[in-house]
């Protein structure tokens, strides 16, 4: 590269950019002219040299402020930065050409640079999923399940390493240890997982007969876990430590149970309140009454009707609904929802003569305005709503029409 060429021209970047415009300006160059791309075209490889070289200088702040007060010449050929008369070289930068791709191209290929490097160490295990069924008085009262989940858990035999009892897995010779082996692709060099451990760093010569080397096996197992007051469909509690055995020595994952509530037989439920919908005799609404109302305490609660009592009307029981759940929850506040009953009014069927005697007989001494004042108020607006419609004037016909029909 002729020292002459100045590396923010190269890069097409002012001289106050920062080190992110430096990044994005040097990768949107290398992906037009790295030489996978351009097979063959020489002077696509020599761009693509020159603008690394400029990459390399202008992303090391003691680098740059030296080409900014010296220029090319705090960089020739014995000034150590690793551009010497053989052209330019990779060296300078940490862990060679591979670092440079997981540098600037990490996110584009799915990695993240330095920081997303894969390890070869200890593996977590994956978490856990139960789905638990409660009763609704289950879930108002909190209660102890027991629940048998199957999963991978780490062999007994062999302590989760795999290998035989007396023996122990050996580092891998064609990695290393590292899990993970160069390959040249042209220009490149690339990184993959290591073919012979698959990336595990280690070879298992003399496998445990019960895990098959796995280092776990699948088993089931009983657990207790306590269910607290107040969850509902969606409540999700982690019991850590209880899911998939970590694999080469790694923690194990957590186990999450899933709260699915059956719907009950009189109570439905809303957030932490429920309603009851009760139906009573038109009798009962209209002289009132005391009715025995289903809670979740194990006992009806007694519930006073007023006289004159609606269909659809609902009454109020305070702190006889759900119980609410404990976490988040701040002292002071309600500990149960309400409980709303909801009435019906049901009309008798199959009446005997003597009853429908007694019902004309009320019938016709209904004062429909005084004792039906919602079907009476209905009537009148009936009434007045025809009368309007017959007040109404027709329109005559236009002059023209009545000529037309005498003719």
């Amino acid at each position: 590269m002729s020292s002459k060429v100045d590396y923010y021209e190269l890069l097409s970047v002012s001289r106050d950019a920062n080190g992110d415009e430096v990044k994005r300006a040097y990768r949107k160059l290398a992906m037009q002219y790295h030489p996978d791309k351009n097979p063959g075209d020489k002077t696509a490889e020599v761009k693509f040299r020159e603008i690394s070289e400029a990459y390399q200088i202008l992303s090391d702040d003691q680098k740059r402020a030296a080409y900014d007060r010296y220029g090319h010449a705090a960089f020739d050929q014995n000034g150590g930065a690793g551009f010497g008369a053989g052209g330019f070289d990779f060296t300078g930068f940490p862990g060679g050409l591979s670092d440079i791709l997981n540098e600037v191209f990490g996110d584009m290929m799915g990695g993240g640079g330095a920081s997303a490097r894969s390890s070869t160490g200890a593996q977590r295990g994956n978490d856990v999923r139960y789905d638990l069924e409660l009763s609704l008085e289950e879930a108002f009262k909190g209660a102890e399940k027991t629940i048998k989940v199957a999963t991978p858990l780490t062999c007994e035999t062999c302590k989760g390493s795999g290998a035989k009892p007396g023996t122990s897995p050996t580092t891998c010779k064609q990695c290393g240890g590292a899990g993970k082996v160069r390959i040249q692709q042209g220009f490149f060099l690339m990184e993959r997982s290591c073919p012979v451990c698959a990336g595990a760093g280690r070879v298992i010569e003399h496998a445990c007969k019960d895990c098959k080397g796995q280092g776990r096996v699948r088993s089931e197992r009983t657990l207790k876990t306590t269910i607290p007051a107040g969850v509902d469909t969606g409540t999700r509690i982690r019991i850590a430590g209880e899911g998939e055995a970590g694999l080469r020595g790694g923690s194990s994952g957590d186990l999450y149970v899933f709260i699915a509530v059956k719907p009950h037989a009189f109570l439905h439920r809303e957030s932490a309140n429920l309603l009851a919908r009760v139906p009573i005799s038109f009798v009962l609404a209209s002289l009132g009454g005391v009715i025995e109302v289903p809670t979740l305490d194990g006992k009806p609660a007694n519930l006073t009707l007023p006289e004159g009592s609606q269909p659809g009307q609902q009454f109020r029981l305070k702190g006889q609904g759900m119980s609410i759940l404990q976490q988040g929850r701040t002292r002071g506040e309600a500990t149960r929802g309400d409980l709303f009953v909801e009435i019906s009014v049901e009309t008798p069927i199959n009446l005997s003569k003597k009853q429908k005697e007694l019902l004309e007989e009320f019938e016709a001494n209904t004062d429909v305005k005084k004792n039906n004042p919602q079907a009476h108020g209905f009537l009148e607006r009936v009434k007045g709503f025809f009368a309007k419609e017959n007040a109404e004037p027709k329109s005559e016909k236009p002059q023209s029409e009545k000529q037309s029909a005498k003719s």
